[in-house]
């Protein structure tokens, strides 16, 4: 495919007249976009060919060699990963601190960690009121008040209620 063949043909000085097709130029547009969808499409259908020629010509011993250097990568992926989830145990870190590490060996990890930690810390004699906490419960049961009350004598708390003379 030629590359004059991608651009769109050029237009005169009519895109400032107010008597233009709009349609067919919509219609035009349309068009090449077609063009161009079938010629992106062919590419990659090209490219997946290529891929798999090149995937054919490749030995055994090219394929297994591909195959391991990718199982290293994982594995390498993974151990710092693990590294970075016992640092996140071994200093009570949240998922987000713990995505904020950085480091190759255990030992940058923990470094890095109390680096964090240090830095995030309530100043020196400040208590932590902002910090969420579990409230603490007062729960009082309604059956048993807490304090007793002051008359007992149904009697006398009779008499305690005023009434009115009708």
């Amino acid at each position: 495919m030629a590359d004059d063949e991608l651009i769109p043909p050029a237009d005169d000085a009519s895109d400032d007249q107010p008597d233009k097709d709009w349609q067919a130029e919509a219609t035009k547009w349309k068009a090449l976009a077609r063009k161009h969808e079938k010629a992106a499409k062919d590419n990659a259908e090209a490219a997946r060919r290529l891929a798999e020629i090149e995937e054919s010509g490749k030995t055994e011993q090219e394929r297994l060699a591909e195959a391991r250097r990718t199982a290293d990568e994982r594995a390498v992926t993974a151990e710092r990963e693990s590294a970075r989830l016992r640092v996140a145990l071994k200093k009570g870190l949240t998922e987000a601190q713990v995505r904020r590490l950085v480091g190759d060996t255990e030992e940058e990890l923990e470094a890095d960690a109390d680096e964090l930690l240090a830095t995030f810390a309530a100043p020196e004699g400040e208590p932590d009121r902002d910090l969420p906490h579990r409230p603490r419960e007062r729960l009082r049961p309604g059956a048993r008040p807490e304090a007793t009350p002051d008359e007992t004598d149904p009697a006398k708390l009779a008499d305690a209620i005023p009434r009115s003379a009708f």
